[in-house]
């Protein structure tokens, strides 16, 4: 591959299902991405989405560094279920000076490891139960946002007290520590609303704060 800097290219290695998704997700974006996996046919079925993809049978140093990897931005590495060349491929693009390195971990082992080589990890099929999990407990199966361990955005469908309520009536930051961010209705988002607004049963509101401080604010507001 010819040398080019790519201040916000991506680069995704391991062509699974996940890093497949991936590369289409940043491509579609128009991100610039390179993509790289031993097996040819899945190669072949991303360059529709990137004119980077590179059929790639060991993941050494040198070959790496011939794909351009060290020109990415962000690496994400989605050789989750081969543990010794995630390591390895993880150790290889760190030191290659690539700034943000993200691992896809089958364990919570695995991933430990990958923390050491100072990468973000993800465990998608683990992040995926918990989100279904959270929704299905929640009770109003919508969707929520976990920005590290402790706080979420989360959106809640109005209910119970909230319902006829304005924004100031309710003192929801002072009772419950919690901020409303965006109110839904009618297919509509508005992050411009006044303290005077006053929720219908159809509305969908957004939140961020602690999660067991929205925890208690979506129990409280049900009754």
């Amino acid at each position: 591959m010819k040398k080019k800097q790519y201040a916000t290219s991506f680069g995704v290695i391991g062509l699974g299902r996940f890093g497949t998704a991936l590369v289409k997700t940043l491509a579609e974006a128009g991100q610039e991405v390179i993509a790289v996996d031993r097996n040819e046919p899945k190669v072949k079925a991303v360059r529709k989405y990137t004119d980077y993809a590179f059929v790639m049978n060991d993941l050494s140093e040198e070959s790496l560094l011939e794909a351009g990897i060290q020109n990415c931005g962000t690496v994400t590495i989605c050789i989750g279920e081969q543990i010794d060349v995630s390591i390895l491929t993880t150790m290889r693009v760190t030191k290659l000076g690539v700034p943000h390195v993200i691992v896809k971990a089958n364990s919570q082992e695995h991933g430990e490891v990958l923390k050491q080589l100072g990468a973000s990890v993800v465990y998608p099929e683990s992040d995926m139960a918990v989100r279904i999990g959270k929704r299905l407990i929640s009770g109003n199966l919508l969707d929520y946002i976990s920005l590290d361990d402790d706080v979420e955005v989360r959106r809640i469908q109005v209910g119970g007290k909230m319902v006829g309520a304005t924004i100031q009536e309710l003192d929801v930051r002072r009772i419950y520590g919690v901020n409303i961010i965006a109110v839904e209705r009618d297919h509509q988002t508005n992050v411009e609303f006044s303290p005077q607004y006053r929720f219908q049963a159809e509305d969908i509101i957004s939140v961020i704060g602690k999660v067991d401080k929205i925890d208690h604010f979506e129990r409280d507001i049900q009754v």
